[in-house]
């Protein structure tokens, strides 16, 4: 094969690669994310032409010449072009059938030429990447020629080359990276300008007496414990009396280990009383220790403040770069925090302890998850379970999913008769609070939500879920491409958070009630009180249900 003919089958890869990843996936894409995607997904193809063409030369096959490459590039060229061309004219009526299904604006251009110009660049900037490290493997190769057969010596360079790109990877760049996010988060959380100063009353984490320091608290921490309902709150929407809700919170910052910040936790919790409340949750947050008030609000407005939260931050990541970056950071952290509650909780009477439920959102809800030990819960069990948007590597999550009925679709499961664990989402409720076993776990799982249904195998293989009719907000015309649907739903993890309320990763305050409801039954609670709290937190999850915002929750205390 003459080798301009050689590449006719690697570039035609490329842009079969970037037709291909203009199809929809499960979050809208701009023209900007579109460029990046198709140019990485083209470096990819043209890596995958060339591993073709190295293995034909490897085993010393004939060359095509002449006419026959002639042939060859029209053949394989001029259908590329043509699909290239369909996708490109099809690719906006593909984003705006997605957008139309989560209530977005739709888009009036997908401005392809600028596209097509991003697309290129990036793939320029990865082939000479590409021709950066077959120097590099060159260069290896070559000095070990001298010692040993040519064969062994190029399995021997590749090797070596492998490894020390490893090495960086690992060892250099990652670490470097994490250290450096890390200190700077710290520090910014540390040095927070407008941070309000500690709250003076007794009763409150951060404030006089409390245990928890308010300066390691940072930002998330601040915000959640001086917001949310107050018992004037909750009594002007209950018309009944009220309580504080008690809420403890624990920075990183706190301690250096996850078991000492779990400690500070138990201890104040203990100090405000906590575990005198009719309920206990024991919450994990985000990865940048973010916690939702569209989850938590809603919970404390249904049992009239007669309640009580505990969290204890254990990154200050965005939670795809720590579910990366800091695996075992949440785990660790759940694991101390989960065990030392339930530990001094079942020593309690049994008459007079909280109920006790899990809760987590994201990677919260894949760390609280790890750290709740069903051997454990087997001698004292805990009352239940809810939660949010669980990452698709837990493995509890995926034995939970495996056991559903076989008529019940992935992405919506039913285990058996719904009396220890059931599925919740935008479209389909938790059932409410009948015909429960002992236990209740609600999943609240969102179908376009990635961070929940990536699957690493859709590299070669379709994930169960496309092979099932489509969710409401999902695109009928997203298909299964090898390689590339695993590109799409990687970029789609990273846009996750930027889907409307209700669809991708953004879950909010009224699909958290009913399944709040279902799990924690509070007392004299009906349907209309149900409707009227979903009124009431319907301006949006971020806002939680104070329609005042965050607030100075000392005012509130006696």
């Amino acid at each position: 094969m003459h080798r301009t003919g050689l590449y006719v089958l690697p570039l035609c890869l490329a842009f079969l690669a970037l037709a291909t990843s203009l199809t929809p996936s499960l979050i809208p894409r701009d023209w900007l994310v579109q460029g990046v995607l198709g140019g990485i997904v083209m470096g990819v193809g043209y890596l995958i032409g060339r591993f073709f063409v190295a293995c034909w030369r490897l085993l010393e096959l004939p060359e095509p010449k002449g006419r026959t490459v002639r042939i060859a590039r029209i053949v394989v060229g001029v259908p590329t072009a043509l699909l290239l061309v369909w996708c490109l004219f099809s690719a906006r009526d593909w984003q705006n059938g997605i957008r139309e299904r989560m209530g977005m604006d739709l888009l009036e251009s997908s401005n392809t030429l600028r596209m097509l110009a991003l697309a290129l660049v990036v793939f320029g900037v990865l082939v000479l990447l590409g021709y950066a490290l077959q120097w590099l493997f060159d260069r290896v190769r070559f000095r070990l020629y001298r010692f040993m057969p040519a064969r062994t010596a190029n399995l021997a360079g590749f090797i070596l080359t492998a490894l020390a790109l490893i090495f960086l990877a690992r060892d250099g760049v990652v670490n470097r990276v994490i250290i450096a996010l890390d200190d700077s988060v710290t520090l910014a959380q540390r040095l927070f300008a407008d941070a309000p100063p500690p709250p003076e009353a007794r009763g409150l984490t951060g404030g006089a007496g409390s245990l928890v320091d308010w300066g390691a608290l940072g930002q998330p921490g601040r915000d959640y414990i001086l917001s949310g309902p107050d018992a004037t709150d909750i009594a002007a929407f209950t018309g009944r009396d009220a309580m504080r809700p008690i809420r403890v919170y624990v920075g990183r910052a706190q301690a250096d280990t996850a078991q000492r910040r779990a400690d500070v936790a138990l201890a104040e919790l203990i100090r405000q009383g906590g575990f005198e409340r009719e309920v206990l949750i024991v919450a994990m947050p985000t990865g940048t220790g973010w916690m939702d008030p569209g989850a938590m609000d809603p919970v404390e407005y249904m049992h009239g403040g007669d309640i009580a939260t505990v969290a204890v931050q254990y990154s200050y990541l965005q939670s795809p770069l720590a579910l990366i970056l800091e695996t075992r950071s949440g785990l660790d952290q759940a694991e101390a925090l989960i065990t030392s509650i339930h530990r001094y909780w079942r020593d309690l009477p049994e008459d007079t302890r909280p109920r006790l439920y899990i809760h987590g959102l994201s990677l919260g809800a894949w760390s609280s998850m790890h750290g709740t030990d069903l051997f454990v819960l087997l001698d004292d069990p805990i009352d239940g379970a809810l939660w949010a948007g669980p990452p698709f590597p837990s493995v509890r999550w995926q034995n939970v999913v495996a056991s559903r009925n076989a008529d019940s679709p992935f992405v919506a499961p039913v285990l058996a008769d719904g009396r220890l664990v059931r599925f919740a989402s935008h479209y389909k409720d938790a059932g409410g609070p009948e015909g429960w076993g002992g236990m209740r776990i609600v999943y609240v799982q969102y179908a376009s939500d990635p961070i929940v249904f990536f699957t690493p195998s859709s590299a070669f293989r379709a994930p169960p879920w496309m092979n099932e009719p489509r969710a409401p907000d999902v695109s009928p015309d997203m298909r299964f491409i090898p390689v590339v649907t695993q590109l799409q739903l990687a970029v789609d993890m990273m846009l996750a958070n930027t889907a409307p309320e209700g669809h991708g990763h953004a879950y909010y305050a009224r699909d958290y009630i009913g399944p709040w409801v279902a799990v924690t039954d509070p007392g004299g609670w009906s349907a209309k009180d149900t409707a009227r709290l979903i009124a009431h937190c319907d301006g949006g999850f971020q806002e939680g249900c104070n329609p005042d915002g965050p607030g100075d929750a000392a005012a509130a205390l006696p």
